[in-house]
């Protein structure tokens, strides 16, 4: 369980594998120094599991699964990647809860200054989309944002400095590939609900 608080940015040090599955090395000195293999660590907003840990890096796999589901298998060396342990006991809840696992990959529509912020709006697929509702939380890249307008097509979040300089959300362009995670109380509501 993770709160969508992103707690660094990490720098992609290596990408070994292709298609049958890639093992990812993040460098994140933070992160990486406070981590032990069998921990698991959001990535972009996807749960992945640490296998190894050397100093300043951790090292994660990701399965054929993970890599058509996600945005992962478009990281090369060099890629910012946001960073979030999972919650432990005690700790505040400062997000929303998020659970690591992508419901869709969304794009880029388009980006709008506002202030020292961005609105940026995104496409997300149907399935995803009957799950966002204005005012709302959604993850974007593992981020808890609040939904700040919806359409046909997708929704738009508001950005504040902050967020823009503590992930690599200000890094943004049109038609980047973005991992999306709807509110899982939303889920579990259509679910209770008859049909």
């Amino acid at each position: 369980m993770f709160t969508g608080l992103i707690r660094e940015i990490g720098v992609v040090a290596a990408v070994d594998g292709g298609a049958d599955g890639v093992r990812l090395t993040i460098q994140a000195p933070a992160t990486a120094s406070q981590a032990q293999p069998g921990d698991s660590i959001a990535i972009d907003g996807v749960c992945l599991t640490v296998v190894d840990v050397a100093g300043n890096t951790f090292a994660f796999d990701a399965v054929p699964e993970t890599l058509e589901r996600t945005s992962l298998g478009t990281l090369d060396p060099g890629s910012r990647v946001n960073l979030e342990p999972a919650l432990r006991a005690g700790e505040p809840l400062g997000g929303h809860y998020v659970q690591g696992h992508v419901d869709g990959v969304g794009r880029v529509r388009g980006i709008v200054p506002e202030g020292d912020g961005k609105r940026i709006w995104f496409d997300a697929p149907p399935d995803l989309l009957r799950y966002v509702v204005e005012k709302g939380s959604i993850a974007v890249q593992g981020t808890s944002l609040t939904v700040a307008a919806v359409d046909d097509a997708g929704f738009a979040v508001a950005l504040i400095p902050h967020t823009l300089t503590v992930t690599t959300l200000d890094a943004l362009e049109p038609e980047d590939r973005v991992n999306l995670e709807a509110d899982v109380l939303a889920k579990y509501v259509e679910k209770l609900l008859p049909r």
